[in-house]
């Protein structure tokens, strides 16, 4: 069954203060036990303890990490959730730099309200520069 916008818009919200909260696992909850999260057609992520990896991969690289959400939209192809994440190099063996790199998931929502599956997609190039030089204001 389809969620409708506002159900989605709120469990978007809840998924924006997830990634804000510097709890993995409170990322990984929003999904379901088995789903997927591809970053940049990557190799996916699957079960929640591969995708608390992935969270916590971002959260340790960026202790002061902000995620915005810039937009939810209805595609043909799901739900897409727009983000921008903000913060700063400064995990284990960090640049140091400051980073604002916007993307969006296509999210594919299970039986069970929570994503069953999520293809994110962000500009790598621009973000390894960020990396290196960062963030150009």
């Amino acid at each position: 069954m389809q969620a409708d916008m506002a159900e989605l818009r709120n469990f978007a919200l809840r998924y924006t203060a997830a990634w804000c909260s510097q709890n993995a696992a409170s990322v990984a909850a929003l999904y379901s036990p088995d789903a997927s999260l591809t970053v940049n057609d990557g190799v996916p992520a699957v079960g929640r303890d591969a995708i608390t990896e992935v969270a916590q991969s971002f959260m340790t690289s960026f202790p002061d990490m902000r995620v915005v959400m810039n937009d939810l939209t209805m595609n043909e192809d799901g739900p897409h959730y727009h983000w921008t994440l903000i913060g700063t190099n400064t995990g284990p063996g960090g640049s140091g730099r400051k980073v604002r790199i916007s993307g969006f998931e296509v999210w594919r929502m299970g039986a069970d309200g929570l994503i069953g599956s999520s293809r994110g997609h962000f500009d790598s190039a621009e973000y390894q520069r960020q990396l290196r030089e960062g963030v150009q204001e």
